[in-house]
C-alpha cells in the first residue's frame, strides 16, 4: 500500500479571493438558487447594503438606492464615500476597512472588514466607484481580480459610494432573485432607520414609527389591543398579542435581522413574563402569557458575538464587554417602561390579563387530549411507520448541519418509497401520508391532537411548545402535478396556516418540482418541467426522441429521482405577501362555498391536463388578491 507523503509540496497558501471562492460558506452562510430567504445571493446584497446604513447611523446620507434587474445589483449610498486612495483596498484587502475605528462604528452594521470582500470574490462582474468633494475614483473587478482602475477624475457627481456586482454563476447555480424577500429586507433596514428612504426598483419604502410599523405590516389581522411600543437608548420593543396560535418574534440586532434570535429574544421572551407576573400579582404561566404574542425587539451591542458568520444568531451574554448582562439590561428595561405604560393604561392591562386567562383554560382543556395524544405517537411507532428520518436527528449529539435539513411529506407508498431510496440519508427525512388530510379550516386546536395525521406531522417537526425546537430547517410537500395533488397542498398548507402559520412566515414551506416529463435520445436525456421546456427539448434533441409523461412521483425511479432531490432541487417556497390576510385566505379557499368563489372557479376553468403542464410560478405566493396565483400553483 503506497504511503500518504506529507511534505512542503503539501502546503498550500491561499490569497484572499481563493480562500473565499474555495469556502463561500464561511463567510456567506449556504448558496442556494434563491429559493430561501438565507441563501447566499441574498447575504451578498446585505454586505452592501449594511455599509451605506452603516453611514446613515453615522449622520451621513438619508437615501439608499437599490436595484436588481436581471441578475445585477446595483447599491449607491449618498453619504461620504470611500477614502478614493483606498477604493480598491477595502474592497479587496482581507481585514482591511474603517469598522476597526470603534469610534467611527461603534455599533456597526457590517462585517470588520470581510462582507465587500466576499461580494467582490463571488462575482462575475464587481465594480465599484467612491465620490468625495468633486472627486471621483473607480475599480472594475472579475472574481476579486482587479481588471481596470482609474484615476481620480473630477466629477459633479454627489458624494457617496456606488457598488454594482453579478453572482457568479459558476458557484450560484441557476440563481434568482426573488422580489419578496428584497422588499422584506428593504423593510427591515426601514424600521430599524426611521428617516432612512430606500428606493428598491424604483419603489420607496420609509418607516415612520419604527417596530410600530414592522407589527402594523406584518400582523394578520387586528391586534387584540394597540400595539405597546417602548424605546430607551440601545434599545426598542413594540407588542401585542394577536388571534393565531403560538409566539411571533422579529428580532434584531445592531440593525442585522437575527432570525434564529438569540440571547436578546430569549431575554426578552423570560422578562415580559416576569414584569407582566408581577404586576398582577399572579404566577401565571410563561406559556399563557406569551400564548398568541406578536412581539419585535431591536437593541445596540457594542462588539456583538454571533453564533455564525452570517449572524443570524446573537450569542452574547452582554451588552458591551465588562458591561451588564443582555437579561439584566433587557429586564430592567422592562420592568420600569413596561410596568409604568400597564398602570397609565388600565384598558388594556384588563384587556391583556383577560387573554392570558383564556389561555390558561385552553391549555387546561387540551391538556388530557395531549397527553393521549403523545401515547398515541409513541403506540405508532412513528420513526419507523409514518417517519423515515435523517440520521442527523438519530443521534443524541449536537449537529450543525440542521441547517441543511429537509423534511418531504408526500402522498402513498409508491412516491414516498422512491424518495425514501433516493434521499440523502443524512439530511433529508420523508413522512408518509395516509389520504388526504382533513380540511381544519376553522376548528379549533384541538384537532391537531386528536386527528392522527396532523398529530404526527406536529410530532416528527417538534413544534408542539415551541418553534424554536423545529427539527427541520426546510418542510417540502412532495405531492402530484395533478388536481389530487395540488387539493393535497392546499389541504396541507391550511394546516400550517391555521395552527403554525410562523413555518410559513420564518420561510420554512416549499413546494417539490418534479419534471413532468422526460425527453431522450440515445446521447442525452433532458427533464422538463413545463410544456415549453418539452417542446425546447424535443428541438434541442432532434427527431423523434422518446418522450415520457410522469403521471405521478411514484412512476419516478429512485435512480432517476435522487437528481430531482441533489444539488439540482427545484423548490417552490410559500410565501406571505405584505398585504395577505391568512382568515382572508382560507376563508376564501376552505370556508363555505360562496358565490364569488363559485364565480372565479367557472372563470378560471382549466382542465387538469392545462393545470399540470403549465410553467410553473417562480414561488407559491398567498394573497388574497392572486388567487389565481395560488391555484395554479
Amino acid at each position: 500500500m503506497a504511503e500518504n507523503q506529507y511534505t512542503e509540496d503539501n502546503i498550500r497558501s491561499l490569497d484572499w479571493k481563493e480562500h473565499i471562492r474555495l469556502r463561500p460558506g464561511m463567510y456567506i452562510g449556504k448558496l442556494g438558487d434563491g429559493a430561501a430567504a438565507d441563501d447566499g445571493i441574498y447575504i451578498l446584497v446585505k454586505e452592501v447594503v449594511d455599509n451605506c446604513i452603516d453611514e446613515f447611523v453615522m449622520g451621513n446620507g438619508k437615501r439608499v438606492d437599490i436595484k436588481v434587474k436581471d441578475g445585477k445589483v446595483t447599491v449607491r449610498d449618498f453619504g461620504r464615500g470611500i477614502p478614493l486612495g483606498k477604493v480598491v483596498e477595502v474592497v479587496s484587502r482581507m481585514n482591511t476597512g474603517g469598522k476597526y475605528d470603534s469610534k467611527a462604528f461603534k455599533k456597526s452594521v457590517g462585517l470588520n472588514g470581510v462582507g465587500t470582500k466576499a461580494v467582490n470574490a463571488l462575482s462575475s462582474h464587481f465594480m465599484v466607484y467612491s465620490v468625495r468633494e468633486g472627486e471621483k475614483k473607480e475599480a472594475v473587478f472579475v472574481r476579486g481580480e482587479l481588471v481596470s482602475e482609474s484615476a481620480v477624475e473630477p466629477t459633479s457627481e454627489q458624494n457617496g459610494t456606488y457598488v454594482e456586482f453579478i453572482p457568479d454563476d459558476t458557484i450560484f447555480k441557476k440563481y434568482a432573485f426573488k422580489t419578496t424577500y428584497l422588499e422584506k429586507m428593504m423593510w427591515n433596514y426601514c424600521y430599524l432607520n426611521r428617516g432612512l428612504s430606500m428606493y428598491f426598483n424604483g419603489e420607496k419604502f420609509q418607516s415612520k414609527d419604527g417596530l410600530k410599523d414592522l407589527l402594523e405590516n406584518n400582523m394578520d389581522g387586528d391586534p387584540l389591543y394597540p400595539i405597546i411600543h417602548l424605546e430607551d437608548e440601545d434599545i426598542e420593543v413594540a407588542f401585542t398579542h394577536g388571534k393565531t396560535y403560538g409566539e411571533d418574534y422579529y428580532s434584531f440586532v445592531n440593525g442585522q435581522h437575527t432570525t434564529q434570535g438569540g440571547t436578546h429574544q430569549s431575554a426578552f421572551r423570560e422578562s415580559v413574563a416576569k414584569v407582566i407576573r408581577d404586576f398582577y400579582g399572579k404566577n401565571y404561566e410563561a406559556s399563557d402569557i406569551r400564548q398568541s404574542i406578536v412581539a419585535a425587539i431591536a437593541v445596540k451591542v457594542i462588539e456583538p458575538v454571533f453564533e455564525s458568520q452570517t449572524k443570524t444568531k446573537l450569542g452574547s451574554q452582554e451588552i458591551e464587554p465588562g458591561g451588564k448582562s443582555m437579561r439584566a439590561f433587557i429586564n430592567d428595561f422592562l420592568k420600569e417602561k413596561l410596568d409604568n405604560y400597564l398602570h397609565r393604561n388600565s384598558d388594556v392591562a384588563e384587556l391583556i390579563e383577560r387573554k392570558i386567562k383564556q389561555s390558561e383554560r385552553e391549555r387546561k382543556e387540551l391538556s388530557g387530549i395531549r397527553k393521549i395524544a403523545r401515547d398515541r405517537a409513541k403506540k405508532a411507532n412513528l420513526h419507523n411507520k409514518k417517519l423515515r428520518d435523517c440520521r442527523i436527528h438519530l443521534t443524541d449529539e449536537k449537529d450543525d448541519r440542521k441547517e441543511f435539513t429537509t423534511l418531504f411529506i408526500t402522498e402513498g407508498d409508491s412516491a414516498s418509497g422512491s424518495i425514501t431510496k433516493s434521499r440523502d440519508v443524512n439530511t433529508q427525512a420523508v413522512f408518509s401520508l395516509r389520504g388526504k388530510p382533513l380540511n381544519c379550516y376553522g376548528l379549533t386546536k384541538k384537532v391537531v391532537y386528536e386527528n392522527e395525521e396532523f398529530n404526527l406531522i406536529q410530532a416528527a417537526l417538534d413544534i408542539e411548545d415551541d418553534m424554536d425546537n423545529l427539527r427541520y430547517n426546510k418542510i417540502v410537500i412532495a405531492t402530484d402535478a395533478d388536481v389530487d395533488g395540488m387539493h393535497i397542498r392546499l389541504l396541507l398548507l391550511t394546516f400550517f396556516l391555521q395552527f403554525f402559520p410562523d413555518l410559513i412566515k420564518r420561510n420554512h414551506v416549499y413546494v417539490l418540482q418534479t419534471p413532468l416529463f422526460r425527453v431522450r435520445n440515445k446521447k442525452k436525456t433532458i427533464y422538463c418541467y413545463s410544456d415549453e421546456e418539452r417542446r425546447n427539448a424535443i428541438e434541442e434533441l432532434g427527431k423523434n426522441p422518446e418522450i415520457t409523461r410522469f403521471k405521478g412521483l411514484g412512476e419516478i425511479s429512485p435512480d432517476e429521482f435522487k437528481h430531482f432531490i441533489g444539488e439540482d432541487i427545484r423548490l417552490e417556497p410559500v410565501l406571505l405577501t405584505k398585504d395577505a390576510s391568512i382568515d382572508q385566505i382560507l376563508s376564501y379557499y376552505m370556508g363555505k362555498n360562496t358565490p364569488d368563489r363559485q364565480d372565479f372557479i367557472i372563470s378560471n376553468l382549466r382542465v387538469e391536463k392545462d393545470l399540470a403542464t403549465e410553467n410553473s410560478s417562480d414561488a407559491m405566493i398567498l394573497n388574497e388578491d392572486n388567487n389565481n396565483e395560488l391555484i395554479a400553483s
